[in-house]
């Protein structure tokens, strides 16, 4: 399996934004991943997967660690029965698509999280009153040293977050779903679009949203807004006019300037609201907001 060393991840974000990887690989079978990951091993190297490269953001010195794209047969999705058999490198309009075929309901919420199956497995993705936690049965975790079947209850999902560890890759998932007329499912799906479209940058550059959605009457996007940051910019890189919880690369951004509205951000609305966002966007390489004041 070919490994490429210095790869700029810019190209491979959906920000665009981010350094060179340390080196890059795109595994195309469970053999070549459990490869990959011996290569990195061997060499001391961390690993992450970056799937269609949304909700993350890559440093600007690069990453020292194997960057993993999931492609082939880990990036496959398929139905049997009312299950959805998926690779972790499936892209989530792939699977849709292949639900929908078969007259399988229940993954419709995933038309809004522009990423793959097994980010979502990572995250926990979820939308519209939905995530994955919902429809997934089991998730195949290849860490280098195994290979292991998990449950979500195994997997630790909650809002937006597992217990997988960076090392830790999802190499396929398996959800179950319900039979529905693939019409319903297609106007829910057009539903669902739309309502995104309507509050969303969809046509601009980001990688998702910034902050999880605090426990707080406001969600971090209205709390955002009304401490009056959309629009604000730093470098290339600004708060979406949109919607207060979207970082755009409005020109050239880099992730310096992502990381300075994100600290704003949160100085703003943890000095009006008392509260401390977290960030939902995962980091590549050395970066880190720096810590609120007293």
């Amino acid at each position: 399996m070919k490994i490429d060393e210095a790869v700029p991840l810019a190209r491979f974000t959906t920000i665009g934004t981010g350094g060179p990887a340390r080196a890059l690989a795109q595994p195309a079978s469970l053999d070549e991943l459990e490869e990959a990951l011996a290569w990195a091993r061997e060499r001391d190297l961390g690993v992450a997967t970056i799937g269609l490269g949304s909700n993350l953001l890559a440093a600007d010195d690069g990453v020292d660690a194997l960057v993993l794209k999931l492609a082939g047969d880990l990036a496959t999705a398929e139905t049997h029965d009312t299950m959805l058999v998926a690779g972790g490198g499936a892209a989530n309009a792939v699977c849709l698509h292949r639900a929908r075929a078969a007259g399988l309901g229940g993954f419709e919420f995933a038309c809004a999280i522009p990423g793959t199956v097994g980010g979502g497995v990572r995250m926990n993705a979820g939308a519209y009153g939905s995530d994955w936690s919902a429809i997934l049965v089991r998730a195949l975790v290849v860490d280098g040293t195994r290979a292991a079947w998990l449950t979500p209850a195994e997997l630790g999902l909650s809002y937006r977050r597992s217990r997988l560890g960076p090392g830790e890759v999802v190499a396929r998932a398996e959800f179950q779903l319900e039979p529905r007329d693939p019409a319903e499912i297609k106007a829910r799906v057009s539903e669902l679009q739309a309502l995104r479209k309507a509050a969303q940058p969809t046509n601009k550059r980001t990688f998702g949203s910034v902050f999880k959605n605090p426990d707080h009457e406001l969600s971090a996007g209205r709390m955002l807004e009304a401490c009056g940051l959309k629009g604000f910019r730093v470098g290339g890189a600004q708060i979406s006019p949109r919607h207060a919880n979207f970082i755009e690369n409005a020109d050239g951004a880099r992730a310096a300037d992502a990381i300075s509205l994100m600290a704003e951000a949160r100085r703003r609305a943890h000095e009006t609201y008392g509260v401390e966002l977290e960030h939902e966007v995962q980091f590549l390489g050395p970066l880190e907001l720096p810590p609120l004041a007293a």
